[in-house]
């Protein structure tokens, strides 16, 4: 009891040393804010509710931000008020204080005709709203009564008659009308409705068509507080607006800048439906046959244009896109369009230096230098090679001074069309894409071992739509040598008989086709609840495996090149769903269930296509790869002597996170996160008890709870992590539930238990 005394006794202390009103000087008033109040019985409470959240949000000025409960941002401002020009004061002060809001900038009349307005713009033509201040020592606050009156309906809505192109295009229109009989009159519905009429008949060929065209007419004398509804083509709409135009000639210059004047027409060179000016023949003509989209001949459709414009940009080398259209016979409405493209240099070199921590207790540094070639041929191809190097030094209690050192290289090429006998052909604002990419890459696990890392993938890429994009990879290969294996790492392997410490230095050799589908509309940020899904099948050696007959079971190793190959086949899905709870917070949920079937000449997943749990981006309440696999503990008196352990790795992953994230202040974010998992191997292993994948695995879940800050620069995210275990399944029987064991205010438990992560982005 003495403790929770004193506990209040700090929050009240804390409270008052907060208190932002007593730097008010003598007369004035903090304002704190305004409700609205419905007053109308004839209107259900759900709508009523609808109503004063909307109406609200038009109510200016806004009071000082509130942070649980305290003014932050004007306490700040009072505590940092400087005369100085710079200096940490005055950047608080600027930067994340805020001055007081009073009741004298308040002009309650002005946002009584605003609330009143708004409520006759949505059917409440008779609305009347008032405002009144209530007022306190240090203190007021505002409340808007609102009398809405019935609101008006929709009775018909009536189209124009077909007197010409025009009127029977707009009439046309009507079975997608946003204007419904029996539906509230809405101002902001009928704008709605003039664009999407606008929308459709652009499509149509109406290139000098606008909203203004159309008139929106209605009569509210109808009984019962009805409204008709009447859609018209201004009598004052020119000639132009009312024709349909057709595409006459088109012109791409690929090398355009502003210094030029001349259209040069008299160097165009026909390609197939467009002619391309490009008098120093940087690119080859069929470069933009999957980027223009119009033909001669076809109606104007704004939609095909636009996803031109945009296919230009997806081209790679261009970095701006300007388009002209010229009414070239006004008496029979044809049109020329003109593609002005301005290239980015052709040639570049970039360096990047990293500086990353993880929770592995890895501290290092990577340095990447990449070169680009945005046109190799002549025909938009993107050649890259990435130079790397990169260096992780470990501190604690294990693996310290078994360091990690990697160099190596990545060159790829990159085709904006689809390389094929066959011919695919697309028409969204997406231009499909070829890849070819390779890499050597030398790891050094100092003291320990080298591996020797070759891969190569060809394969496509492309989008249906904005939230649909495929990427199939008709051969992937990758080959692990591992070279410089130390007696101290072989001598470990015998004495732990841990056969992860051995998997590492197997040799790897995968090749076969992979497929990956991603759905997402996470992007659209007017949406309330958006998806993320992302699924992967991959396959190696399958139908050679099987041709062959490999069954390493029954004594039966396939070889290719005189080199054992790997025999799997592997499924990965990632599904991610985003909730707003208001404008400032979210909730974020991700779960994945990844499994790997490896069978006839294998017996366990390679290494490098294995499944890791743990770490910055997984369960942050354990160090990276340090769970798992199931239930298998590694017994301590295997491991005394040894200074490194496995990093666990699995067959079989099943995850999931759940993380609220607010907005705290300026750029800073705030989450409380809880992380729960594991992974296990599909088949049994002496050395491994309780690894493999069983009935009971739900018992063997580990789970972590914690929280965190984001510091949002708009470029990147900083994130912080402090996570902690509440579930350990590698505890013995009895004991995995850990929760009530959780003492913060133990050092001791808290230098076992706390795991801090660093890192650049959100986890997910």
């Amino acid at each position: 009891m003495a403790k929770l005394r004193y506990l209040s006794i700090l929050i009240i202390v804390f409270i008052s040393a907060c208190s932002t009103t007593k730097y008010l000087a003598p007369g004035q008033k903090l304002y704190t804010g305004a409700r609205v109040k419905i007053d109308d019985k004839n209107i259900k409470k759900s709508e009523a509710n609808d109503l004063t959240d909307e109406l609200e949000g038009f109510l200016r000025p806004a009071p000082n931000a509130k942070i649980l409960g305290l003014r932050f941002k004007l306490w700040v401002y009072e505590k940092t008020k400087t005369n100085k020009k710079k200096g940490l004061s005055h950047y608080l002060n600027t930067h994340i204080g805020e001055p007081p809001v009073l009741i004298t900038s308040v002009d309650v009349d002005k946002n009584s005709s605003i609330l009143q307005n708004r409520l006759q713009n949505e059917g409440y033509f008779l609305a009347q709203v008032s405002g009144d201040t209530i007022g306190k020592k240090k203190t007021a606050s505002v409340i808007y009564t609102a009398k809405t009156g019935p609101a008006y309906h929709y009775r018909k809505i009536t189209f124009p008659a077909d007197n010409d192109d025009l009127d029977t295009a707009v009439k046309g229109t009507s079975n997608e009308t946003l204007l419904k009989p029996g539906d509230k009159f809405n101002l902001d519905i009928i704008k709605g409705e003039r664009i999407r009429i606008d929308a459709r008949l652009k499509e149509e060929g109406f290139f000098y068509f606008a909203p203004e065209d159309l008139i929106m007419k209605y009569d509210s004398t109808i009984a019962g507080h009805q409204v008709d509804m009447f859609v018209k083509v201004k009598d004052a709409t020119p000639d132009e607006a009312r024709w349909i135009y057709s595409v006459r000639n088109i012109y791409v210059y690929p090398d355009y800048t502003l210094k030029d004047t001349s259209l040069k027409l008299d160097s165009a060179v026909k390609y197939k439906w467009y002619n391309v000016i490009d008098p120093k023949k940087n690119f080859k003509p069929f470069t933009f046959q999957n980027s223009v989209l119009l033909h001669p001949g076809d109606i104007y459709n704004r939609t095909e244009h636009t996803y031109s414009l945009s296919r230009f940009i997806e081209l790679g080398p261009f970095k701006f896109v300007k388009n002209r259209f010229e009414d070239v016979t006004p008496d029979s409405a044809k049109l020329d369009i003109y593609y002005f493209l301005t290239q980015q240099k052709k040639k570049s070199i970039q360096a990047e230096v990293q500086v990353q921590q993880t929770s592995a207790n890895y501290d290092g540094t990577q340095i990447n230098i990449n070169i680009k070639n945005r046109n190799t041929f002549k025909g938009a191809e993107l050649f890259n090679i990435t130079l790397f190097g990169e260096r992780d030094l470990q501190f604690g209690k294990y693996n310290n001074g078994y360091n990690i050192y990697q160099t190596g290289i990545k060159p790829s090429l990159s085709w904006p069309r689809f390389i094929s006998p066959f011919n695919f052909t697309s028409d969204n604002a997406f231009i499909p894409r070829t890849m070819l990419s390779t890499g050597y890459t030398i790891i050094n696990r100092n003291k320990l071992y080298t591996l020797n890392s070759f891969n190569a993938s060809f394969g496509y890429q492309w989008k249906t739509s904005i939230h649909v994009q495929h990427q199939l990879d008709l051969e992937d290969l990758t080959f692990v040598d591992p070279q410089n294996v130390t007696q101290l790492y072989l001598d470990s392997i015998k004495k732990t008989r841990n056969p992860a410490l051995a998997h590492v230095i197997n040799k790897q050799f995968t090749f076969g086709p992979s497929y990956n589908y991603t759905w997402t509309n996470t992007t659209e940020g007017f949406r309330t609840n958006t998806f993320y899904y992302n699924g992967k099948v991959s396959l190696s050696g399958n139908l050679y495996g099987i041709l062959t007959g490999a069954d390493t079971l029954k004594g039966k190793v396939s070889k290719l090149f005189g080199i054992t190959f790997d025999q799997y086949v592997k499924l990965e899905n990632e599904i991610r769903f985003f909730h707003k709870l208001s404008t400032n917070s979210k909730l974020a949920t991700r779960l994945m269930v990844d499994v790997g079937l490896p069978y006839g000449n294998s017996t366990v997943l390679p290494y490098s296509q294995q499944f890791f749990i743990g770490g910055a981006n997984s369960l942050r309440g354990f160090q990276a790869h340090s769970i798992g696999p199931g239930a298998y503990n590694l017994p301590t008196s295997l491991t005394q002597g040894i200074g490194f352990l496995p990093d666990e790795s699995g067959d079989i992953k099943i995850e999931g996170n759940i993380e609220y994230r607010p907005k705290l202040f300026s750029i800073v974010e705030g989450a409380l996160f809880v992380d729960a998992g594991n992974i296990w191997l599909l088949h049994s292993n002496p050395n491994l008890p309780g690894a493999a994948f069983g009935k009971n695995f739900l018992n063997q879940i580990a789970a972590d709870a914690g929280f965190g800050l984001r510091f949002n620069f708009t470029v990147l995210i900083l994130r912080t992590d402090l996570g902690f275990p509440i579930v350990e399944p590698n505890l013995p029987a009895g004991q995995h539930v850990v929760i009530d064991k959780i003492d913060f205010g133990s050092s001791k438990w808290r230098g076992q238990n706390l795991v801090f992560n660093l890192a650049i982005g959100y986890p997910f």
